[in-house]
């Protein structure tokens, strides 16, 4: 009962509340959710699934999951893209639905540098179930919550259209990118439609990525040499910054890597992950250990990531020879 008066006072005394959009943090891994660009980067038809559970000593923690498939179409000289991210936060209380389509053109500069720009468009859908908040004016002394609320109960769902773009360029050895999502800033509010106050929009994000390849043997084959994979993404919403740092190590089926995360507000966590790869099929497991004030009460997160690539029919090539991107998988 102490929990639940604490939490309810909490609720009450909240006058504005602000979130950032789901991240995952191998993120290489879910490319087209990183940067749109990254759709048919891969030369081949590529499956992905990712599922992340965030926080996980939390009773009603959060959790998202997303899927995708991509490919390179020759003759729309560039890659095309289909992904669904669902996030769910407070045991069901807020559901946030999204399915997106993307398109990217693919640019040869010169025999050894490659550009993608892309641009993304879908559909998103939030959700929540009013009937399971609790509030004080329900509290009866003698039975508990019997008693209806006076609350606004507010639209229970809304349906908006969001957008995004991306800028990738590579070469064997370096790439980076760029990418800018919800660029309309949509309005997101349950209850009001005035799509001017910049309360009720959905905030633009922005994130930059950068890395390389470094390599310590020199096998004939590309899967067979191994090499480190020093990496950094910087990500901004609103008043919100993120800083990633960390690298990759490869090593035949085999990929380690651990990052460090930064906030705008505090060090957020030391991440650590583990990735198979054989022949097709990929899978990586990843933790990150809060390192904030909130590990007694978090502790930490869960990620995994399942991939398939399906080698592309000589017939959807083409004559134009695509370069794929080799930067880390996980």
């Amino acid at each position: 009962m102490n929990k639940l008066a604490i939490a309810c006072i909490g609720l009450l005394i909240c006058r504005n509340l602000f979130a950032q959009d789901p991240q995952f943090s191998q993120y290489y891994a879910n490319p087209i959710y990183t940067n749109p660009a990254f759709a048919g980067s891969s030369g081949n038809i590529r499956m992905v699934m990712a599922a992340r559970s965030q926080y996980v000593a939390l009773q009603n923690n959060y959790r998202t999951a997303s899927a995708s498939i991509d490919a390179n179409i020759s003759a729309l000289n560039g890659g095309v893209g289909l992904i669904a991210m669902t996030d769910v936060a407070g045991d069901g209380f807020l559901t946030n639905t999204t399915i997106s389509g993307v398109y990217s053109y693919y640019v040869p500069v010169s025999r050894k540098v490659s550009v993608r720009a892309a641009l993304q468009g879908g559909i998103v859908q939030k959700s929540y179930d009013f009937s399971r908040f609790r509030f004080g004016d329900q509290i009866d002394d003698r039975m508990g919550f019997t008693k209806p609320t006076a609350e606004s109960k507010g639209l229970e769902q809304v349906i908006f259209p969001n957008f995004s773009t991306g800028f990738l360029i590579y070469s064997k050895q370096i790439y980076g990118g760029f990418a800018a999502h919800n660029l309309t800033e949509p309005n997101q509010s349950f209850y009001s439609q005035n799509s001017s106050d910049v309360l009720y929009k959905l905030p633009r994000r922005y994130t930059a990525h950068v890395g390389a390849n470094i390599y310590i043997t020199k096998e004939r084959y590309e899967e067979q040499r191994t090499y480190i994979s020093p990496n950094i993404l910087f990500m901004q919403q609103r008043n919100f910054n993120q800083l990633n740092l960390g690298l990759f190590l490869k090593r035949q089926h085999l990929n380690v890597g651990a990052w460090f995360r930064q906030t705008s507000n505090n060090t957020d966590a030391v991440i650590a992950l583990i990735g198979l790869k054989y022949s097709r099929f990929r899978v990586g497991y990843s933790f990150d250990a809060t390192l904030s004030g909130a590990r007694t009460a978090t502790i930490g997160s869960h990620e995994i990531t399942l991939a398939v690539e399906i080698k592309n029919p000589k017939k959807s090539q083409g004559k134009r020879q695509v370069k794929s991107i080799k930067c880390p998988e996980f």
